[in-house]
């Protein structure tokens, strides 16, 4: 993989992406793990009362964009999301874009938990102040917190034209019906995937079919749940017949039953860690044998072990689907970049290329065509291009009042401290 901390050979561009390095996220790493999640709790906890169940910012200023002066833009996205070339070593699509807008990317990996980010950021997000990337790609729920909380700026679609390939279905959301703050990257879907080998040495079986496979008692301490708590929640809620899309179905008792046995499994050495993008790595040692992830990730799980190793699916009670949105922080002082390269991935060609790798869905109208000429197999995967019947099996989580986003972090936070 390219070093996120390499500089362009040009010493100009070098220079100018130093200044850009205003900080970066090493807070992450203290914050990790229980102190991690501890301060997610805390922070749900005692958050004001908004709308998106955050911290609301009155009357924050844009940072002011330099983007014509400095050519530079600092994008803080998930692991495992930006395409690659066979041997690792450079990122095709976003290698090109650098060469023809001749913007240098300072492209981080460092953004592996939505409540993790918040946590580390949330003073910085209310005084919009630089939180040391110019774009990030948070989930839509907490993309819609914060543009809910007035935590990010607003996007010159003059300088997105492509913008008009947004797939229908991203439209009109609630917190941003014409996507003035927020462009989706890429669609995502929760499920369960599984180490082909050993679970069958460990069960006998070829493959689980179930969650409730999941607690197999050959399987104690081998399994991991996303630390994001719309998608384990939401996976485990539908096996047991609750319908995490409706207020009525998902009700705070409901979530809190769910709470309540998973807290059970955990304390009984079910469940070995609730992880976010980094269980790609316990998979990869054996550590985990199944669980609840992205299905994108098992694609790059695969590929990072050069075989088929593992399996993906969603259970006949139902996925989740939910995406990550280009979003730009109210600090940000490359916004005209950050258009500039959102404009570059709602051109179908580049939208089917990057899909084409990260196997996630894509948002982008024509990116399936584009695909069918890359390759017409790849336009046929139903992880990028779904159809109708395979989305009946996903469902998104309900929006939470504020009072509810708030009771059901703690909850959350506390099951996967073992308190």
């Amino acid at each position: 993989m390219k070093d996120p901390n390499s500089l362009p050979q040009d010493p100009m561009l070098a220079e100018l992406v130093k200044m850009s390095r205003r900080k970066t996220l090493t807070r992450r790493t203290a914050l990790a793990g229980a102190a991690g999640i501890g301060t997610a709790l805390g922070l749900a906890a005692c958050a004001p009362a908004s709308d998106g169940g955050g911290a609301t910012s009155e009357g924050l200023v844009p940072a002011t964009d330099v983007s014509d002066s400095e050519k530079v833009l600092v994008w803080n996205n998930w692991p495992a999301y930006m395409d690659l070339s066979e041997d690792e070593l450079s990122q095709p699509t976003l290698d090109r874009f650098q060469e023809q807008t001749g913007i240098a990317v300072e492209y981080l990996e460092e953004y592996n938990d939505n409540d993790e980010w918040y946590g580390i950021n949330r003073n910085e997000l209310i005084a919009g102040k630089d939180v040391g990337a110019d774009l990030i790609c948070p989930t839509d729920w907490l993309a819609a917190r914060l543009v809910s909380d007035g935590q990010v700026q607003k996007l010159d679609s003059a300088n997105i034209p492509n913008k008009s390939n947004v797939a229908p279905a991203y439209l009109g959301a609630a917190y941003d019906p014409n996507r003035d703050f927020t462009l989706p990257y890429q669609g995502i879907l929760g499920g369960i995937a599984y180490n082909k080998e050993l679970y069958k040495e460990l069960t006998g079986k070829d493959a689980p079919a179930t969650v409730e496979d999941l607690w197999a008692a050959e399987l104690n301490g081998r399994i991991v749940l996303i630390s994001e708590m719309r998608d384990t929640i939401g996976v485990i809620a539908q096996s047991k017949g609750i319908d995490i899309a409706s207020a009525s179905s998902l009700t705070e008792d409901a979530f809190n039953g769910v709470i309540d046995d998973l807290a059970a499994l955990f304390a009984d050495g079910k469940i070995r860690a609730f992880a976010g993008n980094e269980y790609m790595d316990g998979f990869a040692n054996d550590e985990y044998v199944a669980g609840i992830v992205w299905s994108g990730d098992v694609v790059q799980m695969n590929f990072s072990a050069g075989f088929d190793k593992y399996g993906f699916f969603l259970p006949e009670s139902g996925g989740t689907i939910s995406a990550d949105m280009f979003t730009v922080p109210m600090g940000a002082t490359h916004k005209k970049n950050a258009e500039t390269l959102m404009n570059y991935y709602y051109d179908p060609v580049n939208a089917a290329e990057l899909a084409a790798w990260v196997n996630y869905i894509t948002p982008v109208v024509g990116a399936y065509e584009a695909a069918i000429a890359i390759d017409p197999e790849l336009a046929e995967n139903k992880l990028i291009f779904p159809d109708e019947a395979f989305l009946a099996s996903t469902h998104a989580f309900r929006a939470l009042t504020s009072q509810e986003e708030q009771s059901f972090a703690t909850a959350w936070g506390r099951v996967q401290l073992g308190v």
